[in-house]
């Protein structure tokens, strides 16, 4: 059988439809929206700490030397030739510096836009390390086209260098559930009782439900179900679907043929001032401003 993770790519132009019926997995990956801003190389002489911007997500892969990486509370990680990681966060608090020879990397920064699907992003960890076995078959050949968009002076250039920022998050996110991801809304996917809620949640997107139904089919007892949910996803089981069910709305919104009242309607809204309530509530704007809107 396919992998379902095959047929995933970066922003699938899908209606709501195919996204409910998608692997959940490609679903959520659909909705990250993010910005590359500069993809840059660097040196640093052994002993040297890296400083990153602290506004900024950065991706850092490692092409020479020995880096040690080290935040309160985890263990340390030390990456080697080939390796890469993911900073998703604010990096200050983990302190990055060169081991005993020099070190030659390169960066890339880039921010998670706020339309960006907040549970998943919510709960990523603050670091994500991709060791060269698990990139090899990848990291070499998009980091080289980055590096040949990002010195080439031509028009279009930042475009082409965000988009393969783009690609590459969203590769790595897919490496690192392969391969490691056990908590937070991806651990969710492990856990097979949380998982059906999950899919439950995603594949009718325009049910109300209740938190007795989604117990009831992943198998828990109400109390359990509310407490595990919670614990691995981020949020409870009701405001995850709403934010899910809102993120749908703001993709549907941006298609030019779209109704306010009937995104409203698609996603579980009996009424579009319902539904202009609640999107305001959650993006700061309403619908209307939305609509429209490339993603």
């Amino acid at each position: 059988m396919m992998d379902p993770l095959e047929n995933l790519i970066i922003h699938p132009e899908m209606q709501l439809e195919g996204l409910a019926k998608g692997d959940l997995l490609s679903q959520v990956l659909a909705q990250i929206r993010l910005t590359g801003d500069r993809v840059y190389s660097s040196a640093l002489a052994p002993g040297q700490h890296l400083e990153l911007d602290e506004k900024s997500a950065h991706i850092c892969v490692l092409q020479a030397g020995r880096l040690q990486l080290e935040q309160a509370g985890q263990p340390v990680v030390v990456l080697a030739q080939g390796d890469l990681i993911l900073l998703p966060h604010d990096p200050s608090g983990i302190s990055i510096v060169a081991g005993e020879e020099a070190v030659a990397l390169v960066i890339c920064r880039f921010w998670f836009d706020a339309s960006s699907f907040q549970a998943m992003l919510f709960t990523l960890p603050r670091l994500i390390h991709i060791g060269k076995a698990e990139a090899v078959t990848w990291a070499e050949g998009i980091l080289h086209f980055m590096l040949l968009e990002a010195n080439d002076t031509q028009p279009g250039g930042a475009l082409m260098v965000s988009r393969l920022i783009d690609l590459t998050v969203i590769r790595i996110l897919r490496t690192w559930v392969q391969h490691n991801a056990a908590s937070g809304w991806l651990g969710g996917l492990s856990d097979a009782r949380i998982a059906r809620a999950l899919r439950a949640i995603h594949g009718t997107p325009g049910q109300q439900w209740r938190i007795d139904a989604l117990a009831e089919i992943a198998g828990m007892s109400r109390s359990s179900f509310c407490d595990r949910f919670s614990t691995l996803v981020g949020r409870s089981p009701l405001r995850y679907q709403n934010e899910w069910r809102l993120t749908l709305a703001k993709t549907m919104l941006s298609k030019h043929d779209s109704r306010i009242g009937e995104v409203g309607f698609a996603i579980g809204y009996e009424s579009e001032a319902a539904f202009s309530r609640a999107y305001k509530a959650f993006f700061g704007r309403s619908p209307r401003e939305d609509s429209g809107r490339p993603r």
